[in-house]
C-alpha cells in the first residue's frame, strides 16, 4: 500500500482517510487541525492513541518542502529561504517584517514559463506546478525556522499563480480554513502577469482576496517587448479587465511596476501611464527593480522612483515606491535558487 501525503488535503477528504483507516471521521479533522499547527511528526499528536499513529504512520506521512538554505539580512529581519522539493528541485521564499506583522511571498511553480525579460525565475523556463501541500509547506517551514507567525501572505514568489490556478485555489481555500491556520483572505495577495481568465475566475472565486497586476509598460510594443504574455493579453483588454474586477469586487487593483533605467521610467512613460490608469480604482506600486546579471536589466535610483510615485499623486493616482528589504541578501526572485541549482537535466 502506498503511503498518502496528508499534506494539501482537505477536511473532507482527511475525514474519509479517516474512515478507510477504520476510524471515525473526527479522526480526520483532528488529522487537519495538528497539519495546519504546522506538525509533520504523527508521534506528536499526542490526542491520538499509540495504534493509531502507529497506523498513521505506516499508511501516510506529511509532505511539503525542506528548507535548504537561509539568507538573513540583519538590518531589517528580511529572510530569504531555499526550499529543497522531494524530486530535487527548488523554489525560494522570503519573509519580510512589516509594522503591520509578518509576511511571506510564496512561489506557485518551480520557475516560470511567462518569460519575462527582466525576471531571474523565468531564466530556465517552466519546469512544474507545485502542489497546494507545497505551497502551504513554504508558509509553516518559515514560521517554524524563525520562529514567528506570518500574518499576511503575498504570492508573488517563484511562477504565474494563474497558470497553477487549480492548487492556488485550494492552497488559499486552506490556508483560510477556520479549522486550520484561518488567515483572512483579507490578509492575501495574489500577483499575475495578466492571465484574463484567471483575473475572471478570481474576481468570481476570492472576491476579498487583494489583487496584484505586474504591468511594467503602459504601451503595447513595449510591454510586448518584456512581457511575452501581452502578445496573448493585450494591455487594453488587461486594463479593462482590471476595471471589471473592481467593478464586481468594490476591490482596487495594485498595479506593480519595476522601474527599468531607460526603459520604463522616462517622462513619456510615466505620462502614458497616468493616462492609462486615470479614473481606476487602483495604486501603483513602484519597484526599483533588483539588478540580475543575466538580464542586463539595471533598475531606476530610489530618487527617480520618488518623482515618479509624486507626479502619479499629483495626477490623482496613488502610488508608493515599495520599501526596500533585504539589500544584503539576493533579492530578486529566483536569484538564490540559480545560484545553489544547476537545471541541465531539467525539463523546461
Amino acid at each position: 500500500m502506498e503511503r498518502k501525503d496528508l499534506l494539501g488535503m482537505t477536511i473532507e477528504e482527511l475525514k474519509q482517510f479517516a474512515v478507510e483507516l477504520g476510524e471515525a471521521p473526527f479522526r480526520g479533522k483532528q488529522l487537519f487541525r495538528w497539519i495546519h499547527k504546522g506538525e509533520r511528526d504523527f508521534s506528536a499528536m499526542t490526542d491520538f492513541s499509540e495504534k493509531l499513529r502507529e497506523k498513521l504512520q505506516e499508511a501516510a506521512f506529511i509532505g511539503g518542502v525542506q528548507v535548504e538554505k537561509i539568507q538573513h539580512d540583519k538590518k531589517d529581519g528580511t529572510r530569504k529561504f531555499l526550499y529543497g522539493l522531494k524530486d530535487g528541485n527548488a523554489v525560494e521564499g522570503v519573509f519580510m517584517k512589516y509594522s503591520y506583522g509578518n509576511s511571506l511571498c510564496v512561489s506557485s511553480q518551480v520557475g516560470c514559463r511567462m518569460g519575462c525579460a527582466f525576471c531571474a525565475s523565468a531564466l530556465h523556463g517552466l519546469v512544474r506546478d507545485l502542489t497546494a501541500g507545497e505551497m502551504l509547506s513554504q508558509v509553516y517551514e518559515a514560521e517554524r525556522a524563525t520562529g514567528e507567525k506570518i500574518n499576511h501572505i503575498v504570492v508573488m514568489g517563484m511562477g504565474e499563480p494563474f497558470d497553477n490556478y487549480e492548487n492556488l485555489k485550494r492552497f488559499l481555500e486552506l490556508l483560510h480554513h477556520q479549522d486550520g491556520k484561518n488567515l483572512s483572505y483579507r490578509h492575501m495577495t495574489v500577483s499575475t502577469s495578466g492571465i484574463l481568465p484567471g483575473i475572471r475566475q478570481f474576481a468570481e472565486d476570492f472576491p476579498q482576496v487583494n489583487l496584484a497586476v505586474s504591468l511594467h509598460r503602459a504601451e503595447e510594443k513595449g510591454r510586448s517587448e518584456i512581457m511575452p504574455v501581452n502578445r496573448a493579453y493585450p494591455l487594453a483588454e488587461l486594463l479593462q479587465t482590471a476595471r471589471e474586477y473592481t467593478e464586481k469586487t468594490g476591490r482596487r487593483v495594485t498595479f506593480e511596476y519595476a522601474l527599468i533605467s531607460g526603459e520604463n521610467d522616462r517622462p513619456e512613460d510615466v505620462k502614458l501611464l497616468q493616462q492609462k490608469l486615470s479614473g481606476m480604482l487602483c495604486h501603483v506600486n513602484l519597484i526599483p527593480l533588483n539588478e540580475v546579471e543575466e538580464t542586463g536589466f539595471s533598475g531606476s535610483s530610489r530618487k527617480r522612483a520618488e518623482e515618479i510615485a509624486s507626479q502619479l499623486e499629483r495626477a490623482g493616482i496613488p502610488a508608493t515606491v515599495r520599501r526596500e528589504l533585504g539589500s544584503e541578501i539576493d533579492g530578486a526572485c529566483g536569484q538564490l535558487r540559480l545560484k545553489e541549482k544547476t537545471f541541465e537535466n531539467q525539463s523546461v
